[in-house]
């Protein structure tokens, strides 16, 4: 089947600006792949490619065998799904019907079928129970969860979290850690993973894609452990090795 997201000597960056220079990695079927690196490095802007919200400088970008281009732009979207740094749901709706947005508008399901397919989603992240509740009333943890269950609406070939424990307790970012590892698990799904939390680096990540703002090039893929204990940069075993080891 290949790959589900590729990319081939991607320059990275805004017109004017290249922030990152020839980037090449693919993302498998059901991996949790991590976009890693210190502020600044790239990580952010190459996940905007990959989800569509800017072109690549130079390059090619594919989705489940599409490239990103103009013409296909409808197409990709509805293979993807996001869950922004803050959840960004909307404050005027409920839980539920957060969740049952992207089907409303993309989907040919009828009322009825929309409101139990979006009960089930809420159900898979743990939340079903919070179904009429507003963002306001649940905790960032919680809308960081209705957000991932939003993302997955369309069934889409692979979700994009961005900063996912960002802002969260050591106790609830490791539960959210264990939540992805369990849609990866029973559904097969594919993520790809924008953080610089090493914790969760080592616990979810299947591989990892870091970026150094300095070379303004990616310097290292492959398992955090092996990188961490195998790369010949001493950037990136610095990198990796700050985190520790106790129980990783």
């Amino acid at each position: 089947m290949g790959p589900v997201i590729s990319l081939e000597h991607v320059d990275a960056g805004y017109p004017g600006a290249v922030i990152l220079h020839d980037v090449t990695f693919d993302v498998a079927r059901g991996e949790v792949f991590i976009l890693l690196g210190g502020s600044g490095c790239g990580k952010s802007t190459v996940m905007k490619h990959m989800i569509g919200l800017n072109p690549v400088l130079s390059g090619k970008l594919s989705v489940a065998g599409l490239e990103w281009t103009r013409r296909n732009r409808a197409a990709l979207c509805r293979k993807i799904g996001v869950m922004y740094q803050s959840g960004a749901l909307f404050g005027s709706m409920t839980c539920l019907e957060n969740v049952m947005l992207p089907l409303e508008e993309f989907s040919k399901l009828g009322k009825g079928e929309r409101r139990a397919r979006a009960r089930s989603l809420l159900a898979d992240v743990e939340l079903e129970d919070a179904a009429d509740k507003m963002p306001s009333e649940i905790s960032g943890g919680m809308r960081k969860r209705v957000a991932i269950a939003r993302a997955m609406a369309l069934e889409p070939e692979v979700v994009f979290l961005d900063e996912p424990s960002a802002g969260l307790d050591p106790i609830t970012s490791s539960s959210l850690d264990d939540l992805i590892l369990r849609l990866r698990g029973d559904k097969g799904m594919t993520f790809v993973v924008v953080t610089h939390e090493l914790p969760s680096v080592f616990k979810i990540g299947d591989r990892a894609a870091m970026f150094d703002r300095s070379r303004k090039a990616m310097v290292a893929l492959g398992s955090p452990k092996e990188l961490r204990e195998s790369s010949a940069d001493p950037f990136v075993r610095k990198f990796f090795s700050r985190g520790g080891s106790d129980g990783i």
